[in-house]
């Protein structure tokens, strides 16, 4: 895909629905004891990936596009797979699975893409094996394939050293089948769909602070949920609307749910001309409609607590940050680096290439705004973050801006690059 300097966006977008949302509505509806009717479910690979695992664990899931009707067995019903299961790109399927298999009464083994084999599992193999759960790095690395055997868990109290939605959520589905109550406790709250869903179909879940209680379940029953519109796909058009000049996007029915809107406060903090319109909750998710204009943005902090609500907000706030006037600073997000990609490396090298003033840190970057952009050849790395942040980054740049790769973004928004050219004028995208 190719991208070139436009004159403006305009025009209105509705987003694909939630993915964190799409994927759990179908995890809970399988283990519910009633049908479970998903509306606006993202059909994007990820979570098509969760569907297919399901699917061999004997649930029977129709899935008519934009609607999901997920058939469930109940939280015993899940059979013994004949095949591996295979996550695919998916991160969340791979690790929140795991807290449900971990209890079951059969073993299976689980793996993924290559991206998935390299991608952290201690962190979820560790507290569910305080729980009792038996799981086993194939090759014995802390990474997929990971091979499950089924047993009896007990609750716990787990302090995870990171704020991350899936550890916390296979621990809280982990618990759902132990003989006492479970707690875990982030340093800062993550986002809490998993939290919201399961007390919709009926579980026994609260939160204290930064601790996140549930006690064993019985039984979960069957819910019609209308998934709202992905914030973190939002976030692409926000930044592109604020960006490019002479723009104004109204994006339609986004979730704005507390733990996860982040990118809204970085962008008002930075100066953007943004306005929400027709607030409203369904399935215990607030949405609205955002519109944003062009604006004229200035730099920003962004650390601690913020971090976790926009964690794969933050190479599009990295590119946009470029322009604004003074120096944008990104703490705290070492998360980063085991992602789909090193997303700090892929980022800092990217926006180099496109004559940005960027440094990598430790923990993040140092982003010095002001300098045009210009066209450049960028690697995705076959991360779908990277080549949605560099299609917007290539109608903001001089000369042509090739993404290579750029069919990743499959994962997460098949219909990006065409939403996008609705709104570009010419020649954007070519």
């Amino acid at each position: 895909m190719r991208f070139t300097r436009t004159k403006g966006l305009r025009g209105e977008v509705t987003i694909p629905g939630d993915k964190s949302i799409s994927h759990r509505s179908v995890m809970f509806g399988s283990i519910a004891s009633s049908t479970t009717e998903i509306h606006h479910y993202l059909q994007g690979a990820d979570c098509l990936s969760t569907i297919s695992c399901f699917r061999k664990m004997g649930i029977h899931i129709e899935n008519k596009g934009d609607t999901v009707l997920v058939h469930g067995n109940g939280l015993k019903g899940l059979k013994r797979p004949d095949t591996i299961l295979d996550c695919g790109n998916s991160g969340t399927t791979t690790r929140l699975i795991c807290g449900i298999l971990a209890a079951q009464d059969f073993d299976a083994v689980l793996t993924g893409d290559d991206s998935i084999k390299k991608r952290p599992m201690k962190r979820i193999i560790e507290p569910l094996t305080l729980m009792g759960a038996r799981i086993q790095s194939v090759g014995d690395n802390h990474r997929a394939p990971l091979q499950i055997t089924g047993s009896h868990l007990h609750g716990i109290h787990y302090t995870s050293k990171v704020a991350s939605a899936q550890v916390k959520s296979a621990i809280l589905l982990a618990g759902l089948y132990a003989d006492g109550e479970t707690r875990v406790t982030e340093p800062y709250v993550s986002r809490n769909h998993s939290e919201i869903l399961l007390r919709h179909f009926g579980a026994d879940v609260y939160t204290e602070d930064t601790t996140a209680v549930i006690r064993p379940a019985s039984r979960l029953e069957g819910q019609k949920i209308k998934v709202p519109g992905d914030i973190s796909s939002a976030a692409y058009f926000i930044c592109a609307g604020l960006m490019v000049p002479d723009s104004e996007i109204m994006i339609r029915n986004v979730g704005i749910n507390p733990t996860r809107d982040g990118i809204l406060k970085v962008a008002k903090a930075m100066g953007a001309d943004l306005t929400l319109l027709n607030e409203q909750s369904g399935s215990g998710e607030p949405v609205a409609d955002i519109l944003v204009r062009s604006s004229s943005l200035r730099g920003t902090v962004i650390e601690g607590p913020m971090i976790p609500t926009l964690i794969d907000e933050l190479p599009m706030i990295a590119a946009m940050a470029c322009a604004a006037d003074g120096e944008t600073v990104i703490r705290d997000a070492s998360e980063l680096k085991v992602k789909e990609s090193n997303r700090l490396e892929v980022m800092v090298r990217c926006l180099s290439s496109m004559g940005a003033d960027v440094t990598e840190t430790e923990d993040g970057m140092i982003i010095r705004g002001g300098k045009p952009l210009r066209g450049a050849v960028i690697d995705s790395r076959l991360d779908h973050r990277i080549a949605m942040t560099f299609a917007v980054a290539g109608l903001c740049a001089d000369g042509e801006t090739q993404i290579l790769g750029a069919e990743c973004v499959n994962i997460s928004y098949p219909e990006f690059y065409k939403d996008l050219a609705k709104l570009t004028q010419a020649p954007g995208i070519l």
